[in-house]
């Protein structure tokens, strides 16, 4: 354990408050959403939820993967509940949300990955509101590329699905994870249907190099990959992966600018970045003339 590393001024965050914190806030708890925000231990909830924005998690709040870097637990899996697609999107409505995150946990138990509980959501969520877009950060549904298809058919506006960390340590953070399965979902879903934004994220301080990480951006961008995110690596407890070293904010500034240069559409780099942080931002960004 690295545990003589101190955190960086840089990483330190403020208490959250405000009105649209509280009201967030009071949401979850009155109608027991799971949020990625609370679940992953996100450093960014309290400023995410005072801007009246926030990630929703789906298919339960317990993983099949044990990957040595998240906080979500692994354990007794439950079947898929009927009325979460229902009660998500009316959150999403009700919170007057304009750009919805939902992601889930891994869920190997099942054929289709859980990709049908997220092709019910979306149609909850376009009955409810048609303003809303919608952005999903997906597991690899273990390559089964029909059950992507039906996801890709409800037309999300932004589909991702995160590499994480550089192969070389895939075998000790995500065990159970496949490097080139990641890249071939990207390419697969902009192969599929290519009107649907491509997205993917690097957590940094994990041991990888910089040439590491230079080529995971390139394999990225050769996999049709678009936006990109990239942040620092926070162990959730002294249980999980140490944290090798603290990247200064100065270098997520090179990478941004050596992502720019690759040809991604946005690269939102630094070190509390997440994969849904200033998401409408960089849908944004994507969507700019030059970018067509």
């Amino acid at each position: 354990m690295n545990d003589h590393i101190r955190k960086p001024d840089w990483l330190k965050v403020k208490f959250p408050a405000g009105e649209n914190y509280t009201r967030i806030d009071r949401y979850h708890r009155l109608h027991g959403l799971n949020s990625v925000c609370r679940s992953a231990a996100c450093p960014n909830q309290g400023e995410c939820w005072s801007q009246g924005t926030a990630t929703f998690m789906i298919l339960g709040n317990t993983c099949s993967r044990h990957c040595q870097f998240c906080n979500v637990g692994s354990g007794q899996l439950a079947p898929p509940d009927p009325g979460e697609p229902a009660k998500v999107a009316t959150a999403i409505a009700e919170l007057d949300l304009k750009h919805a995150v939902i992601t889930s946990v891994t869920r190997d138990d099942l054929s289709d990955g859980g990709a049908v509980q997220f092709v019910k959501l979306i149609r909850e969520i376009r009955k409810r509101t048609e303003e809303c877009r919608i952005e999903l950060l997906i597991p690899d549904l273990q390559g089964n590329w029909a059950a992507l298809g039906e996801i890709l058919a409800e037309q999300p506006d932004i589909l991702g699905h995160n590499v994480e960390t550089v192969p070389r340590l895939y075998a000790q953070v995500r065990p159970e994870a496949i490097y080139q399965r990641t890249l071939d979902l990207l390419a697969e879903v902009h192969r599929q249907n290519s009107s649907v934004i491509t997205k993917s994220g690097l957590m940094l301080g994990m041991g990888e190099t910089r040439e590491e990480v230079l080529q995971v951006m390139n394999d990225l961008r050769q996999h049709d990959c678009q936006l990109l995110t990239l942040g620092q690596y926070l162990a959730p407890t002294r249980a999980h992966y140490p944290v090798q070293r603290y990247a200064t904010p100065e270098e997520f500034a090179a990478y941004a600018e050596s992502g720019m240069a690759l040809g991604f559409d946005h690269v939102e780099s630094g070190p509390l970045v997440r994969s849904s942080y200033h998401a409408e931002e960089q849908y944004d960004a994507s969507r700019r003339p030059d970018h067509g």
